[in-house]
């Protein structure tokens, strides 16, 4: 699995704005079958640079209603990763 196949897409919402602004933490959307240490290795070959630590949390699917049909949302895993002091990843654009 490549570093690649690992990190799917970032994720950016209000909340992960202001932890990236803050804290100096970025949200990403991971392989559902990726750990912490695979995680923090492609990111630190991806974005080059130095990982402090990572956070993982599973979302779980949800079973959604529309009209009179049934369905469920995916599964999803992501992953917080907190960058060690002045390390930034320049993708994410400054509003």
């Amino acid at each position: 699995m490549t570093a690649y196949d690992i990190v799917k897409k970032p994720v950016i919402t209000e909340k992960t704005e202001i932890l990236r602004r803050d804290y100096n933490k970025y949200t990403f959307e991971v392989s559902p079958k990726a750990n912490k240490v695979e995680i923090r290795k492609a990111i630190e070959t991806i974005f080059n640079v130095k990982v402090e630590s990572v956070a993982t949390i599973n979302v779980k699917s949800v079973t959604k209603r529309h009209g009179m049909k049934l369905y469920k949302t995916q599964a999803k895993k992501k992953a917080i990763v907190k960058l060690a002091a002045g390390n930034t990843i320049t993708y994410f654009a400054e509003v």
